[in-house]
């Protein structure tokens, strides 16, 4: 069995930016996953504002150009 291995395919200040991109990518039917060090945002859990680190947005790796021309970003 091998493991898939996911790219970040954007990065958003706002974990609901984030959330945003993972649901076009999902409406499109891409996988994809938010994943951040500092999810809960500046001012605590359940801010929907800028987090410190911002929140990447990754796919599987063969998924990779769909996700980017879904969300319009570049490499």
């Amino acid at each position: 069995m091998t493991t898939q291995r996911w790219i970040p395919v954007a990065r958003y200040a706002a974990g609901v930016e984030a959330d945003i991109a993972v649901a076009r990518l999902e409406s499109a039917g891409i996988v994809a996953v938010a994943r951040g060090n500092d999810i809960t945002g500046i001012f605590g859990p359940g801010f929907g504002g800028a987090t410190a680190r911002g929140v990447a947005v990754l796919v599987p790796t063969d998924a990779v150009d769909a996700a980017r021309e879904i969300l319009g970003t570049v490499g």
